[in-house]
């Protein structure tokens, strides 16, 4: 058991490693190439005294473009993989992602509103943000309503409130303008941190840390909602508010992430799932891993996203199609497990 416990122990090191691995590949990876050595000089520059040989055009790439948005791939890779995982360990269910209970579609109707009704971009950040949380506390208020078990109340009103923000976004494309409303409503929601600078940081860090410090302190506790209510009751545990932590935690991490890189799926589905399968299901083990591997990911993907062809790939796209093949994957080769 020991043995195994430093197994699992040692998986989260080495997908640190690999992490901070990829954060420096990826400041090398760009349509403007930088040296390993002029890299270093920069960074060191705000340290150390060191002689400025470069441009002011290499600082403003590596500082004010490539640094947020590298930061900002971390941040929402590990926002949305673990609320998929705390989720799927809420409801029992390795199928759950994030948008269960409605933020993703709240988020999406808020800034396709803001887009159609010319609101800047904080305009459509705050307004994505807070019709995320109004999305989840309308499943949360309708929910309460359901006499029957509490976990599949949420998850049918999640769906439901879900299904009606999804099609008032749809409504907005619909009326949007086709020559610049309906093009920029369209490439939001595909998903994508072309944009992304130190402002955008600033206004997702707060609720990012809100949501996923708690999560990570009481992460022992989550196991306990992979059992029977009247073993987790036994243990001398009050369920419902761990739940109620859930909730909000991954709400606010969704609502947060969705607000300032769009809707970007598969994350929250695929990266707990692989996480589960690496060091198994013990919370303690499984939330640092996921937060890893799923900073990972997400900034793997955006490094693709902007290299692979002459235009920028959404980021969407790309999740959907390398991780939907990748759950078949999974499922195929884990259908016992």
């Amino acid at each position: 058991m020991e043995s195994t416990n430093e197994k699992t122990h040692g998986y989260v090191w080495i997908f640190l490693i690999c992490l901070i691995a990829i954060f420096f590949i990826s400041f090398f990876i760009g349509r403007y190439p930088v040296s390993i050595e002029l890299l270093l000089k920069v960074f060191f520059s705000k340290i150390f005294p060191i002689s400025k040989t470069w441009p002011d055009t290499i600082e403003t790439i590596v500082f004010q473009i490539r640094l947020p948005r590298i930061v900002g791939a971390m941040l929402v890779g590990a926002s949305l993989s673990v609320s998929g995982a705390v989720y799927q360990g809420m409801f029992k269910n390795p199928l759950v992602s994030p948008d269960i209970l409605g933020a993703s579609a709240g988020s999406a109707f808020g800034a396709a509103l803001a887009i159609y009704l010319s609101f800047s971009i904080i305009g459509i950040q705050i307004c994505s943000f807070i019709f995320g949380l109004i999305g989840v506390l309308l499943v949360y208020l309708i929910s309460t309503k359901v006499k029957e078990d509490p976990l599949i109340g949420l998850v049918i009103t999640g769906v439901l409130v879900g299904s009606i923000f999804t099609s008032l976004t749809s409504l907005i494309k619909y009326i949007a303008d086709t020559n610049d409303k309906l093009p920029t409503i369209t490439f939001w929601l595909m998903g994508s941190l072309s944009s992304f600078s130190t402002r955008d940081i600033k206004a997702i860090l707060v609720p990012i840390s809100i949501g996923i410090i708690p999560l990570y302190i009481l992460r022992w506790k989550l196991n306990v909602l992979s059992l029977d209510e009247d073993e987790a009751k036994t243990l001398g545990l009050n369920t419902g508010k761990i739940r109620a932590i859930v909730i909000i935690c991954s709400t606010l991490m969704t609502a947060a992430s969705v607000s300032v890189s769009g809707m970007i799926g598969w994350i929250g589905l695929v990266i707990p799932h692989l996480s589960r399968i690496i060091v198994g299901p013990d919370y303690r083990v499984l939330l640092p891993t996921t937060i890893l591997l799923g900073s990972s990911y997400l900034l793997m993907i955006d490094n693709i996203s902007r290299t692979l062809l002459t235009v920028e790939i959404p980021l969407g796209i790309l999740t959907s199609l390398m991780g939907a093949p990748f759950f078949i994957f999974l499922l195929l080769k884990n259908k016992r497990s």
